[in-house]
């Protein structure tokens, strides 16, 4: 990312308010072009030369052609390193890398081999994003690693294969029903691991607490930027639990919510289809017809899930441990700055 470029001055987060949920979705919807993929080696030197030259204070404003070149830095750079990221594993790829493992699970009619096997491959691929994003200055251990691989597989494998067996033994309810709860099981089985492996791999946050910080005021902010440092870099004041549990728990909920609309739409839109004369006669479109719902919904919709919570998310002092209480920045309020770093997987 363009934090890990030389120079003493901050860059901006982003163009956009992400104050706002619209100004998220945005944002999110930038870093996810994958146009950025296509960005020549050179187009990136340039780029990072550009931004070097905005933080050693010889271009004065962020520009449209700044804001072009912040935009390829971070899609493509890792933020610890500086270096850049497997190309499929970067989050500009991610719809791409996730068609065909995702058009793979909600194929109608697989076996158990087929399902566990999709689910197999969209773990690995979960884990391969995850380590190639991952925070390299904290790195987690090959046996976490793997205890949260197998943990995570077993959960997706389990939860899918049973549900692919009690769903056709529900008798009181309809035929067009069980088809349609049958076409949801890939979205149970990937929300369900989703979830654990979060309070898996970040369980020991709840345990130890997470750092909190002062909300600061305008002029502190300004203050800070004056000494060439982001407001972000304010010093922490303490680890709390409590915050620890709201920041987990959200990245939890964004799991669910951030596999909901791939999962779902196309899985319910191809059902429709599927009822259609053109579809009855023509079966061999059925699988383009998938990848093309999927490809589609994820483009159009993936943004507004990863957008749902703030990756700098602000409580109220009195709400945390008693410690905290009266010590807050403006306004009383602590911010939880650098917890919600969810990688948008499924």
């Amino acid at each position: 990312m363009s934090a890990s470029l030389p120079g003493i001055r901050p860059l901006p987060d982003s163009q956009y308010d992400l104050s706002t949920y619209w100004g998220r979705v945005r944002h999110t919807a930038s870093i996810t072009d994958p146009r950025t993929l296509l960005v020549s080696s050179a187009g990136l030197t340039d780029a990072k030369n550009l931004l070097i030259a905005y933080r050693n204070g010889q271009i004065p404003n962020m520009t449209p052609d700044l804001w072009k070149a912040k935009k390829i830095v971070d899609s493509t750079l890792h933020p610890d390193t500086g270096e850049p990221v497997f190309l499929p594993f970067r989050m500009s790829c991610f719809v791409l890398s996730n068609l065909v493992v995702t058009a793979g699970m909600l194929t109608p009619g697989l076996g158990n081999r087929g399902t566990i096997a999709w689910q197999v491959a969209n773990q690995s691929l979960n884990v391969a994003i995850n380590y190639s994003n991952s925070n390299k200055s904290s790195p987690l251990s090959w046996s976490k690693i793997a205890q949260s691989y197998f943990l995570a597989v077993g959960a997706s494998c389990s939860v899918a294969v049973g549900l692919n067996s009690l769903v056709p033994r529900l008798k009181s309810i309809t035929p067009s029903t069980r088809l349609i709860l049958g076409r949801l099981v890939p979205f149970a089985a990937v929300a369900s691991a989703g979830a654990l492996n979060v309070f898996l791999m970040r369980g020991e946050e709840i345990r130890t607490g997470i750092d909190v910080f002062p909300v600061l005021s305008q002029k502190s902010k300004e203050a800070f930027t004056a000494q060439g440092k982001s407001p972000s870099e304010v010093e922490s004041l303490g680890k709390s639990q409590k915050a620890a549990t709201v920041a987990v728990g959200e990245t939890a909920v964004s799991r669910v919510l951030n596999s909901s609309p791939i999962m779902v739409i196309p899985a319910l839109a191809l059902v429709r289809f599927q009822r259609t004369e053109w579809l009855k006669k023509n079966p061999r479109w059925t699988t383009p017809l998938n990848l093309g719902l999927i490809l589609v919904t994820s483009y159009a919709v993936l943004p507004l899930a990863l957008a749902a919570f703030p990756q700098r998310q602000k409580v109220r002092a009195d709400s945390l441990e008693e410690r905290f209480h009266g010590r807050g920045g403006e306004g009383g309020w602590w911010s939880l700055i650098g917890v919600f770093k969810r990688a948008a997987e499924q």
